[in-house]
């Protein structure tokens, strides 16, 4: 009998033994912070790993997750710097960085960092008019972290972001900026048309100019050449006149040449009177037919008075 009792007291001991070594032994997950109370009172943190506390005098009060932690903030109506109503929404990004704080620093720190969220929108949104809430999203993203940052240092909280996901006015405010972007897009193709009609007649006047232009130097220089070529013609065939009259004066010097100039002269003489005569109706004849060598000596006396030079071919065409 006292056997039966001494194993049973055993045991009981055993059980005990290891219900207090269960209770005292607590392994924390990696990125996690368990707070631990001693009667009732704040002990110590538990960090990853193998951690021993005192059965029934600690407990294990808050458990922390340490990872960064998204948290939607419900959607909420701001009413912007011109009264306009505008719903909004959007995403907070925290994380625990002091589990003490985190434990007695508030009540709830979710609920506190949503509402300061909230808040603070609110805030920033009202400062703004509504056209400037779509086009700076960042700002109001940065001033809602730097508000909710300061205040949740309080909590062991840290604020890394915020993101607005999404800006909803009224649908009669849709339709009256739908309406300025179409007006705005067509005042934009009118100017853009005109722009470009414009570039064309000046690009057309610049055309004009630059042929008138062109075309006035060709003319320009089709003049200088015609000059040019009637000048060198001018100058040949004087120098040809000369050279003739030269060689007719120089072959008159020679053996019979004065019989030559004669026999010429005569030929000329006659040809002249022949072509006056076919130009009109009226017979020209000469005064004394019968006496054509008197004309012809006549002729060779001016040609001998002015020593066959160069007076011989204008005598001779008049």
């Amino acid at each position: 009998m006292v056997i039966s009792q001494t194993l049973i007291v055993a045991a009981v001991v055993a059980i005990v033994a290891l219900i207090f070594a269960v209770q005292s032994i607590k392994v924390v997950p990696q990125q996690t912070a368990w707070v631990v109370e001693r009667l009732g009172k704040f002990h110590a943190v538990l960090n990853p790993g193998l951690n021993f506390i005192i059965p029934f005098i600690d407990r294990v009060a808050y458990k922390h997750s340490l990872k960064e932690i998204p948290l939607d903030t419900p959607s909420q109506v701001c009413i912007t710097r011109d009264n306009t109503q505008l719903s909004v929404d959007g995403v907070l990004f925290f994380q625990v960085t002091d589990p003490k704080r985190a434990s007695y620093g508030t009540s709830n720190y979710i609920i506190a960092i949503t509402q300061l969220a909230q808040t603070t929108l609110r805030s920033v949104v009202g400062k703004m008019e509504l056209d400037k809430t779509f086009e700076e999203r960042d700002a109001i993203n940065n001033s809602v972290v730097a508000a909710i940052d300061e205040a949740a240092l309080n909590w062991g909280v840290k604020v890394l972001r915020y993101e607005i996901k999404d800006l909803t006015p009224p649908a009669v405010i849709l339709q009256a900026m739908q309406q300025q972007i179409t007006a705005e897009r067509e005042k934009r193709a009118v100017i853009a048309e005109s722009e470009g009609k414009k570039q064309q007649q000046i690009n057309i006047a610049i055309g004009e100019k630059e042929a008138a232009i062109a075309r006035s130097e060709g003319e320009k220089q089709a003049e200088i050449n015609k000059a040019q070529g009637q000048a060198a013609a001018t100058v040949a065939i004087a120098e040809a006149m000369a050279e003739a009259i030269r060689n007719i004066a120089k072959a008159s010097e020679e053996k019979g040449g004065m019989t030559a100039v004669n026999l010429q002269v005569a030929e000329k003489y006659v040809e002249a009177f022949s072509n006056l005569a076919k130009t009109g109706n009226t017979l020209i004849v000469p005064g004394n037919l019968g006496d054509m060598s008197s004309l012809i000596a006549s002729a060779m006396q001016i040609v001998k008075s002015t020593g066959g030079s160069a007076a011989l071919p204008k005598t001779l065409v008049k």
